[in-house]
């Protein structure tokens, strides 16, 4: 069954609620000036709110090697995710616990994924200044390649609406999703998320 990352949580009852409609995984974004960005002191309590088994990713832009060290000290995230331009030898350093995204644009990209080390990569969409959440999809196709020699996590675009047509698709690891169950940036929608878990597991059927 594949597993459920929700993305760009900002608050203790955000996570909590997430983790109870079934989430595997909650990703706390570390970029300054994002809509989704969460402060040090919010995202330990996020962190210590959520049972052990939950795995919490800490999203980077560029940041620092040392950056990253401190404030997964701080924080106590369990995970370490780039989504910049980082080169593949920043991530070998946070390696097992950590993986490359890629902004997928052509199959240049998928060539540019098999630079980075490890077994799992984030393939997201590519969209001009944007590093990611901008509900935007590209072609699965070349996901979907990914996915037979790796850990996929799909990301970009999902909603209720598409993630099992995603899953289908791609057959990923992981589907992760931020805009796509949102009442506003960094504020998800109890209805939007309890839905896409249960379509993404295969737990019910797309309307038709």
């Amino acid at each position: 069954m594949v597993a459920v990352k929700v993305c760009g949580v900002t608050s203790v009852d955000d996570a909590k609620m997430c983790v109870e409609a079934g989430a595997d995984s909650i990703g706390l974004n570390f970029l300054a000036g994002s809509s989704r960005f969460v402060a040090t002191d919010m995202a330990r309590a996020i962190v210590a709110a959520l049972p052990a088994r939950i795995v919490t990713v800490g999203v980077f832009v560029d940041a620092s090697y040392e950056d990253v060290v401190a404030l997964q000290a701080s924080v106590g995230f369990r995970c370490v995710q780039l989504h910049g331009d980082e080169p593949p030898e920043l991530l070998a350093r946070f390696l097992p616990h950590a993986y490359k995204a890629i902004r997928v644009r052509s199959r240049a990209s998928i060539e540019e994924a098999a630079r980075y080390p490890g077994e799992h990569i984030l393939l997201d969409a590519f969209v001009p200044g944007a590093a990611g959440g901008t509900g935007s999809t590209f072609d699965w196709t070349l996901a979907a390649e990914v996915a037979k020699v790796r850990h996929v996590t799909l990301a970009g675009g999902l909603t209720p609406d598409n993630v099992q047509a995603a899953v289908r698709a791609v057959s990923p690891f992981c589907v992760d999703v931020a805009s796509g169950v949102e009442l506003a940036p960094g504020r998800k929608d109890p209805a939007k998320v309890r839905a896409f878990v249960s379509l993404a597991k295969g737990l019910q059927s797309a309307s038709p």
